[in-house]
């Protein structure tokens, strides 16, 4: 007799992290009411990895291990989605963990739909300092903000969820989705943030996403050995403009998902400069690049850019700084704000304080670039 379908496919793909694994996996199989397919994918680990997967593998008919030589996480993710055969598909990055019934929440909720939607997407919790007496968690940016009157919707509908971090994987997309516009990840060693275009071709051609406002997701932040925003420069610049590549050739106009876009490249620019002087490197060429693919309303009329960006940019393009000064000074207020409400008054004031301690950083290591902007 034929095996039923699984409703999830749970994509792992993973190298060297059997530190967390059994963690990960046994949070995985948490679910009783999804049919999951849990699809392990062993990158060419040297670590033991492998044994501790083929161990869930004995215990767990749902899950599946797949032994193959390193080729980077896009590589692996891109393995799953051949081999998968949910209706849904999910990632889950290996040192992460998710709270019980986060796929069971999930599907139900997608089935109040008809038809099914192509995402479901979800909040995440930011697990920081992760494995250290100062370990604590936080809902992320877009826990209890986005404003939703109607459900499914389209990302022009609620563009913030493509201004902050990728976090692809607190969401499930429909298989045939993905199919159906031939969405893979990008192949390159390592992690290769192939996330953020994976991000891109998926919330842009999307035409009904749901939101559960609820974070089962745990995501361990900054592990200790994880790379710096300067050892990712190249990375940095090349994926956000993969993903401006995904806008061009999809012809997305939307100001709004153009502001999203401009604020992740500009965070991106932020953590580089925070680390190393990049006057008269090729990080000062790739930044210049950047700043000729943003449309000048997108950053000037921006209230997520801060005014330090923005004479940055002006001086950059040539443009003279006309903006409001009051919109980004309006907008620290309501982050602060929220941020408060969202996980407490000391985490609202951390959050003030790294803004001026990014901001005095820039000014340490790019006195040139900052000086002559005004920052």
């Amino acid at each position: 007799m034929p095996q039923e379908a699984p409703d999830v496919t749970i994509i792992v793909p993973t190298y060297n992290t059997g530190k967390y694994l059994d963690q990960c996996l046994d949070s995985v199989c948490q679910n009783t009411e999804a049919r999951l397919e849990v699809i392990v994918i062993n990158d060419g680990s040297t670590d033991d990895s492998l044994q501790i997967m083929r161990r869930h593998e004995q215990q767990d008919p749902r899950i599946r291990v797949i032994d193959k030589p390193n080729g980077g996480y896009g590589s692996g993710c891109n393995r799953g989605l051949a081999e998968a055969r949910g209706t849904y598909v999910a990632i889950v990055e290996p040192d992460d963990f998710v709270k019980p019934g986060f796929y069971d929440a999930m599907l139900a909720y997608a089935r109040t739909f008809d038809p099914l939607p192509e995402i479901v997407k979800t909040p995440y919790v930011r697990v920081t300092m992760p494995d250290t007496p100062q370990q604590r968690l936080y809902h992320c940016a877009y826990y209890h903000r986005l404003k939703i009157d109607h459900q499914p919707f389209t990302l022009s509908d609620q563009p913030r969820l493509f201004q902050h971090h990728p976090s692809i994987w607190s969401a499930m997309y429909l298989r045939s989705f993905l199919e159906e516009h031939a969405i893979r990840f990008k192949e390159a060693k390592g992690g290769g943030w192939v996330d953020n275009p994976f991000l891109a071709e998926t919330l842009v051609q999307a035409k009904s996403i749901v939101y559960l406002d609820e974070d089962f997701y745990c995501y361990r932040e900054d592990r200790p050995g994880s790379s710096s925003m300067l050892k990712s420069t190249d990375l940095a610049f090349t994926r956000w403009n993969d993903m401006s590549d995904v806008l061009d050739r999809l012809g997305v106009t939307d100001h709004g998902i153009r502001r999203a876009h401009v604020v992740r490249g500009i965070a991106y620019l932020s953590g580089i400069l925070e680390e190393a002087n990049i006057a008269g490197s090729p990080a000062e060429d790739k930044m210049r690049h950047m700043f000729e693919r943003m449309d000048p309303v997108d950053v000037l009329k921006n209230n997520n850019v801060s005014n330090d960006m923005k004479k940055l940019y002006c001086k950059v393009r040539g443009i003279d700084p006309k903006f409001d000064p009051w919109l980004y000074r309006r907008a620290l207020v309501s982050e602060f704000n929220y941020a408060v409400r969202n996980n407490g008054f000391a985490y609202g004031m951390s959050r003030f304080m790294l803004f001026f301690g990014r901001r005095a950083r820039i000014n340490r290591h790019n006195p040139t670039v900052s000086h002559s902007a005004g920052i």
